[in-house]
């Protein structure tokens, strides 16, 4: 089972006795009992990995948990193991030895404190259908095919699903693929340091590793640092980047009030935080340091704030992605139209994208994506406008993506602008194409009265 169609199968599979498990439960109730299942299946797989390897090395103890550590595995102590806990599956209080398993790894990984679910025991569980998943999860072997790895998409996939049945709160933990993709594959993260303030379930975070690993890179060149302020989501976080193997420093708490990485000066800074918050606290950060040389953000509206305090965190040689809704493009209210215009004369926009509609789970509203730069030495003065209104297609009755190939157009046209290598080979030199793309000047932006929307540029196809 190791090609895409089976094991998209088998994630359907699992997601169809999720939902059967689901019974009275709320979507995001029962997102934490699954997504901590599959959780306790992969750290106990990496574990008996780890465990096997150690047994043939001479001079080594296969019980001594300081051997994983240097593994980067957690220690897993035999009544937490999952074969153990399979073998259970069928008992009635299987809720309850779910939850001392989850107490008992927590109590031995430090790191894991406080991020597992442990309420598997609670009476609106239906603990036949919890054995069940159980076995179903289970059944995912690690010889079948990589089964690490397989847990990491299950994991992924599941994410996605349940942010879909969450509808409008599902779009606090996940943004969906194809448009962390478009980010990642405009920045290219291949090495450096890599931010993001309102991190959700950190998908661009796994989507930067995808990156690197796609493109012959390595892993530990990146060093991860994100802030979530949901409690819950900073949980999903936690585990959805072990499940992967990806070592991160992903603070709990708000970043316009708590920032929790005061000092960091990123290389790349990638971010979709929520669209259009009026109730961010702006009043009582009049004077902060993230708004020098800039006028306060307004405090009715925390876009500005989120692209001013991202703004705070780039190296000097950084850039950064972030996804916004339409209205930051154009919006005079308050102070807005006067930072953009600050942004523009200082030449740090670099490129604007319009995205098509109906692209993301919980909101209606049209998106955009920025991207700014410290060093614009490469088309210093100009601009590049990408208008990708009319891509994607439907995967659903509501809801539509953008294509690998559509990705591709996009980011490619902006690499070539940059003179830089195209994914495709044969994408040529950038040239303005009516309709899609233009490279504007600072002139032109001002005679638009420094509006960034990028139908005002483009023209008619």
């Amino acid at each position: 089972m190791t090609d895409n169609n089976s094991s998209h199968e088998l994630e359907k599979q699992l997601w169809k006795a999720a939902d059967k498990l689901r019974n009275n439960m709320d979507a995001a109730e029962y997102k934490h009992t699954v997504l901590g299942l599959i959780f306790l299946k992969y750290i106990s797989d990496k574990f008996q990995n780890v465990y096997n390897e150690i047994s043939g090395e001479e001079y080594a103890d296969a019980e001594d948990p300081e051997e994983y550590k240097a593994k980067n595995a957690f220690w897993v102590s035999p009544s937490a193991r999952w074969d153990k806990i399979q073998s259970q599956a069928k008992l009635p209080e299987i809720g309850k030895i779910i939850d001392n398993a989850m107490d008992l790894i927590e109590s031995e990984n430090p790191k894991l404190k406080g991020v597992l679910p442990k309420n598997y025991n609670r009476p609106a569980l239906d603990k036949r259908r919890l054995g069940e998943l159980v076995d179903l999860i289970g059944s995912i072997s690690m010889h079948e095919h990589n089964g690490l790895d397989m847990l990491g998409r299950v994991y992924e996939y599941f994410l996605g699903q349940f942010a879909d049945a969450e509808g409008k709160k599902g779009g606090e933990f996940y943004t969906p693929e194809s448009i962390v993709k478009t980010l990642v594959y405009m920045l290219r993260p291949y090495k450096g340091r890599v931010y993001d303030p309102c991190c959700g379930s950190s998908g661009m975070f796994v989507q930067s590793e995808k990156f690197i690993l796609a493109h012959s890179g390595k892993i530990d060149d990146l060093s991860i640092y994100g802030q979530e302020s949901n409690p819950t989501t900073w949980k999903l976080s936690v585990m959805n980047l072990a499940i992967r193997g990806i070592e991160a420093n992903i603070i709990q708490g708000d970043s316009f009030h708590e920032d929790g990485h005061k000092d960091l000066k990123s290389d790349y800074i990638i971010a979709n935080p929520p669209f259009n918050i009026s109730d961010w606290g702006g009043e009582h950060l009049a004077d902060d340091v993230r708004w020098r040389g800039y006028p306060t953000p307004p405090t009715g509206n925390a876009n500005y704030a989120w692209i001013l305090h991202m703004f705070h965190h780039l190296a000097r040689n950084g850039v950064m992605g972030t996804v916004l809704a339409n209205g930051s493009m154009s919006s005079n209210t308050s102070s807005e139209g006067e930072i953009r215009r600050k942004l523009i004369e200082n030449d740090l926009v670099d490129c604007m994208v319009a995205l098509p509609s109906q692209l993301f789970f919980n909101t209606m509203i049209p998106a955009c994506l920025w991207f700014l730069r410290r060093d614009k030495s490469v088309r210093k003065g100009e601009v590049l406008f990408i208008d990708a209104r009319n891509l994607g297609e439907m995967i659903s009755r509501k809801n539509r993506a953008l294509t690998n190939d559509e990705i591709v157009k996009i980011t490619d046209t902006y690499h070539a602008w940059r003179g830089e290598k195209t994914e495709n080979p044969d994408f040529g030199s950038y040239e303005d194409t009516p309709g899609f793309c233009k490279s504007a000047t600072l002139a032109d932006i001002e005679k638009q009265g420094f509006v960034l929307t990028p139908g005002r540029y483009v023209g008619i196809p």
